[in-house]
């Protein structure tokens, strides 16, 4: 089946509003999901190990975003063999890429999503594609310029949603060779940091997906229906990922303090 497009569509009937995806949230159980979901990043981000020990965590958390996001693609190795250096396959030094690059993304992704995009495929997919590939569409132009166009200076729509519906879009079209998925993960993630939803880039969504890998390729599949239920259920989805990811940061941020007993 053919996926539709839900972006700038006012979809179901429902009237268009200044947010084109506002109507989603009245979907069942989706914005209580988002408000809990809101309320774990909240609770996790006043972790103790974060007042002087952030910038660990965070490396932390890029580093295990980017072995789930390559797990992801089917490319599985164990956290400690990334972590040691040993693991040369070309997906997950790419995703390895991508986590490093974000930071320096953020301002932009806003401004330029088309430029963006193509530069997190370069990353992503270095040593994986042909070179002439690299950072070029292989579909979906115009779905992916409705796309940008929903992200560039959008300050409407809830920072959660729009990462949902951009991760999902994304995922759905594939339209880049080779680790696409990496690429819409990355993309996503973006969202949440350039919006302030997690300005530290903080919450391993990654590793939400990952912990709820059937559910994830599921509620994906369902997305790409085009239904109202297929919508709902990745929505839901989403924001359980992102629970997982906060449920993280004290984890890691203990780690952190061990050693020091800080």
């Amino acid at each position: 089946m053919r996926s539709k497009c839900f972006v700038g569509f006012s979809g179901y009937g429902m009237p268009v509003t200044n947010d084109p995806l506002a109507p989603l949230l009245a979907l069942t159980g989706v914005e209580d999901a988002f408000t809990e979901a809101r309320e774990r990043v909240d609770a996790a981000l006043r972790h103790r190990a974060l007042r002087r020990n952030g910038g660990q965590v965070a490396a932390e958390v890029g580093l295990r975003a980017a072995v789930a996001s390559a797990a992801l693609e089917d490319h599985r190795y164990d956290l400690a063999d990334v972590r040691g250096g040993t693991v040369t396959d070309p997906i997950v030094q790419g995703a390895l890429r991508v986590s490093e690059s974000l930071g320096g993304l953020t301002d932009l992704w806003p401004r330029a999503p088309r430029q963006v995009l193509a530069r997190l495929h370069m990353l992503a997919a270095r040593g994986s594609v042909a070179e002439a590939d690299l950072g070029r569409l292989a579909s979906g132009a115009d779905r992916i310029d409705a796309l940008a166009g929903l992200v560039a200076g959008n300050e409407r729509t809830p920072p959660l949603l729009l990462a949902a519906i951009v991760h999902a879009e994304l995922i759905t079209l594939r339209p880049f060779a080779g680790p696409a998925g990496v690429v819409a993960r990355a993309a996503a993630r973006l969202t949440l940091v350039s919006r302030g939803f997690d300005a530290r880039g903080l919450v391993g969504v990654e590793e939400g997906h990952l912990t709820r890998e059937p559910e994830y390729v599921g509620s994906a599949g369902a997305y790409a229906t085009g239904t109202p239920d297929g919508v709902r259920s990745w929505l839901r989805h989403y924001a359980a990922a992102v629970i997982e990811g906060a449920d993280e940061i004290p984890r890691i941020g203990d780690e952190v303090l061990a050693p020091s007993g800080g």
